[in-house]
């Protein structure tokens, strides 16, 4: 008797857990996605500035930079999309497209010193990635 018990346990369980996937995976209104894009950007600014001491005009570029760089590459991947580009790679060359901007612009408004320290803390990491899949091609 207990054996069935934990299996209709487990059964239960089991279906909340897709229910409230299914319901995570329902499509986001552009109000949704923007507000979360936002959020995004807040807690990477804060990250970087905890982490790399950034001065307050460094900050105002941080999230300047990231807010116009991710809606710009979030747009060219709803357009890729929405012409029903299927090619995984095609998605993936843009988004290390846009990172490679992000670095790019980062290095003019960080000094040496946190430069090195965001390179050594990702950086280096996720270019060698974008490196290699560049060399792929």
């Amino acid at each position: 008797m207990n054996f069935y018990r934990f299996i209709s346990v487990i059964a239960a369980v089991s279906l909340s857990v897709f229910a409230a996937k299914a319901q995570n995976q329902a499509p986001k209104t552009p109000e949704e996605k923007e507000k979360q894009l936002m959020e995004f950007i807040d807690k990477e600014v804060q990250r970087l500035s905890g982490m790399l001491e950034l001065e307050y005009w460094q900050e105002f570029y941080v999230d300047s930079t990231l807010t116009h760089d991710y809606k710009a590459m979030t747009e060219e991947m709803e357009n890729m999309s929405k012409a029903k580009v299927e090619n995984t790679d095609l998605y993936q060359n843009v988004q290390d497209k846009w990172m490679q901007q992000i670095d790019n612009t980062y290095k003019k408004y960080f000094t040496p010193e946190q430069w090195a320290k965001y390179w050594k803390n990702g950086g280096k990491r996720a270019q060698a990635a974008r490196d290699k899949r560049k060399n792929k091609k």
